[in-house]
């Protein structure tokens, strides 16, 4: 049996009453008898993303009838009755347009016979799934056939498959086509263009030459088409965040500038949705807030300067809002590309060590902490690395103690495990203060130090190149720059 994952989000729901009374003209009032249920509460889900959540809920009396009703309506989209006993559960689902005083009579045991009387919507609806499960249990009786290990099959059996799965697609989008094109101002003929891919074009022929990239480029370029990300009712389906999902793992470079460029599409178009424009705002903000792949948090930076930075805290929560800005805080001044935040830090001996007084061709920057147990393996696999290659390469190592207190210790660490050639550094106590007196941003928050050890690759320019990456992976970077 599916079971519903509950996620309580704007439940307003309200207790069924006996359905004798006259419907009112506004908010809903959705008469349901679902046998054999007596005495128990029901819920209308929907699904919010790639997630469900519960609505509203309706009290069963002795006589299995109860009523969602309330002032309001709810937001259209894909709904499904769900019952509590013994799990949540799912029995059938139906859509919600702006119409919402209809009447559902229903059988658990029989849920795909659910009746839905007063919604034209859920009447062309239902049609629609009969068309596709009919067409769903025809292929799956070719696929049966075709394995029947009894009889052997042939290269032109594999082509008959096929072509017959061919078929049923095509069938498949003209009905759903006939939809859109009797019905355009139907919530059915809504979902079915949020559905759409479009279609695989053939490669052209240009000055002689087969156009390899265009089917992608057609692709990409409609793959929006006919969506419209105002709509809040697309949210409440349970393919529209896949959709979302399926364009930015597979057509979209990893790249921040060029997820950037989508993002801002995709929220600008969506700005005036209740629902649909902070769902995807905080989607995207938590998705490259902590990213995947180095550098993609600028696109959480940008989202912070240009949406969150302009008015759309008020969005959050108070606990939220200082989540996201202390972070983007942190964030802002070690970009890929930008120049490393200087520090003007002094040596072991108490000399000066500013960061941008090294020339070399690549400086490692290594934040540590001589306490640290992870510190204690990495700091010494920096070295072996730096003495078997990076040396000669003419790498430098500035290392800087994050643990003040701990300067002894320190310096017994870079001794003991003789860390010779690197430029070891730390921040006294006048100079953290006199950075304080000047309201200038800590080198902890600078360079994001949430956790020890934490590595910066630099250029020759002291631009940062490469963060919180292994040594191994910085080796590979310094070799490509090397090469180009």
């Amino acid at each position: 049996m599916k079971h519903l994952l509950i996620i309580v989000f704007l439940f307003t729901g309200i207790q069924g009453l006996m359905a004798q009374t006259p419907a009112p003209i506004a908010g809903r009032y959705i008469n349901v008898k679902i046998t054999p249920l007596k005495k128990q509460k029901v819920y209308l889900g929907s699904y919010y993303g790639n997630t469900t959540a519960l609505f509203d809920s309706a009290m069963l009396n002795d006589k299995s009838e109860g009523v969602f009703k309330a002032p309001a309506k709810l937001t259209g989209g894909i709904y499904l009755l769900v019952t509590k006993a013994p799990e949540f559960a799912i029995q059938f689902d139906l859509l919600m347009d702006d119409q919402q005083q209809f009447s559902i009579t229903a059988d658990t045991a029989f849920k795909d016979k659910a009746v839905i009387t007063g919604s034209a919507e859920n009447t062309l609806y239902n049609d629609y799934k009969k068309f596709s499960a009919a067409k769903l249990k025809y292929t799956q009786g070719l696929d049966t056939k075709f394995r029947d290990t009894t009889k052997k099959k042939t290269k032109e059996d594999t082509a008959n498959l096929v072509k017959a799965y061919k078929e049923v697609d095509k069938e498949l989008q003209h009905y759903r086509d006939s939809i859109i094109q009797k019905y355009p101002e139907s919530l059915l003929s809504e979902l079915l263009n949020t559905m759409k891919r479009p279609p695989i074009k053939e490669i052209p022929t240009i000055n002689g030459k087969k156009d390899s990239t265009y089917p992608y480029r057609y692709y990409k370029e409609h793959y929006w088409d006919d969506v419209n990300f105002a709509d809040d009712r697309i949210l409440h389906t349970p393919f529209f965040e896949a959709k979302v999902d399926e364009y930015f793992k597979n057509l979209v470079s990893i790249e921040a500038d060029s997820i950037i460029k989508e993002v801002n599409y995709i929220l600008l178009y969506a700005r005036t949705g209740r629902e649909i424009y902070p769902f995807l705002l905080t989607k995207f903000t938590k998705q490259y807030m902590n990213p995947q792949y180095m550098g993609q948090d600028k696109v959480f930076v940008f989202l912070f300067e240009n949406f969150y930075a302009k008015g759309d805290t008020t969005l959050l929560d108070a606990s939220n809002k200082k989540t996201i800005t202390e972070r983007a805080y942190n964030l802002m001044a070690n970009q890929i590309g930008l120049p490393a935040p200087p520090m003007d830090f002094v040596d072991t001996a108490g000399r000066p060590a500013p960061l941008y007084g090294l020339k070399s061709k690549f400086t490692v920057v290594a934040f540590w902490d001589p306490t640290c147990g992870h510190c204690k393996i990495e700091i010494p696999r920096l070295d072996s690395i730096y003495r078997a290659k990076w040396k000669a390469m003419g790498v430098s190592i500035y290392a800087v103690n994050i643990n003040e207190p701990e300067t002894k210790a320190w310096k017994n660490f870079i001794v003991d495990n003789k860390l010779a050639g690197w430029v070891h550094t730390h921040e006294t106590a006048a100079i953290k203060t006199a950075t304080e007196k000047a309201n200038q941003m800590n080198f902890r928050q600078a360079y994001d130090i949430y956790k020890t050890p934490t590595f910066y690759l630099l250029d020759q320019d002291k631009h940062i190149i490469a963060k919180q990456l292994s040594m191994e992976q910085f080796d590979e970077i310094m070799k490509l720059k090397m090469k180009k």
